[in-house]
């Protein structure tokens, strides 16, 4: 009988060990609210002329459908046939399931210092902040012996090099208009470098078009094989500043087929096939209770700190969207991706405890 025992105990520990997650990847797509992630496109911003730039069947046609489950297929496609099938969604307020950041100002330095840091740290107070003095999960992470030297990260937005410390963290941050590939670039990343070089600037130096930071991070995963990579688009929240619904819309749908191009490849790929684990969030909400402040964001705002959080990988139930009613936090998150990798995440400073239920 002991045998038994022993022998089923072995078993039980090797299954668990297979399904540890060996890689993670972290996505962000600034600003994109849940009522979109949730509900579609919002009938009343699309028939706005002050928002639908002049072509308000573009959207209906694109992405109106009567029910709203329908509206949110047509927006985010990969979402919900294969994260929500296969992972797990939280923030739909409707249903009283709510996400919100716990750090008081509701832009993006601050959220983004949240999301990997675990801590709302009040200091942190503008997106002009210096080099972060707390250790992210990502710098935590690379310090582990099995994952040093695996760990990258890609950034629309200059200011990522100061709210990942790059300086100080030890792995790359390929923010706005640097380069990719380091010294020795491959033949693609060359190419990228030089259309990057040469690109249309609408957000002048401080940002580049998302389009490059997709391709520099989906070379980054096919050249080097990280185990741990973020990508931070920021699209969403140009547009939405700049009034133009439909461009919002359609940034937020480019999000979800770049996400789907990099699950496939996943999953297509020994390294990272069923060991690999996928977060994607957002750093901040925007306005809704009034329609027109839609467009922005901040303490002023006031449902500007609701947000959406999903997950998906090994160790990570398929519950799909989360039904019940519920409060959870966006420092919630760091200590969360940390034990998906089967970590405990530790600095200096505060860290919130991982969202429970995620993990198996």
């Amino acid at each position: 009988m002991k045998k038994i025992f022993l022998i089923l105990l072995l078993f039980s520990a090797i299954h668990s060990k297979a399904q540890q997650a060996e890689n993670i990847i972290i996505i962000t797509t600034d600003g994109f609210r849940w009522q979109e992630a949730f509900k579609g496109m919002d009938e009343n911003l699309a028939r706005d002329k002050k928002f639908n730039q002049n072509d308000s069947s573009y959207i209906y046609k694109k992405y109106w459908a009567e029910n709203p489950k329908e509206r949110r297929e047509k927006l985010m496609p990969f979402m919900w046939s294969v994260l929500a099938k296969k992972g797990q969604l939280y923030g739909n307020r409707t249903l009283g399931n709510k996400v919100n950041n716990a750090n008081p100002y509701w832009f993006s330095y601050p959220g983004y210092n949240e999301i990997m840091t675990g801590y709302a740290d009040t200091l942190i107070n503008s997106n002009k902040y210096p080099a972060n003095p707390n250790v992210t999960v990502l710098e935590y992470l690379n310090k582990q012996p099995k994952i040093k030297g695996k760990v990258a990260a890609f950034g629309a937005w200059d200011a990522f090099d100061n709210i990942l410390n790059e300086k100080r963290a030890g792995f790359p941050v390929i923010s706005a208009f640097d380069k990719t590939g380091g010294k020795n670039p491959t033949a693609k990343q060359q190419l990228i470098n030089a259309m990057l070089a040469d690109s249309f600037k609408p957000f002048h130096e401080e940002e580049c078009l998302d389009i490059f930071t997709h391709y520099g991070a989906l070379e980054e995963l096919k050249t080097n094989k990280p185990r741990v990579l973020y990508i931070s688009y920021g699209e969403t929240d140009e547009w939405a500043h700049a009034g133009f619904y439909r461009s919002y819309l359609d940034a937020a749908h480019q999000v979800d087929a770049w996400m789907k191009e990099i699950w496939n490849f996943v999953q297509n790929d020994p390294q990272y096939k069923n060991k690999t684990a996928l977060i994607f969030t957002t750093d901040h909400g925007r306005g809704d209770l009034t329609k027109a402040e839609w467009t922005s964001h901040g303490p002023d705002i006031k449902d500007a700190s609701e947000i959406w959080f999903a997950a998906m990988g090994p160790q990570i139930e398929a519950k799909g969207e989360m039904t019940n009613e519920n409060q959870l936090y966006q420092n919630q998150f760091a200590q969360t991706i940390a034990k998906i990798m089967g970590y405990t995440y530790e600095a200096k400073h505060p860290i919130s405890k991982e969202i429970l239920g995620v993990i198996k």
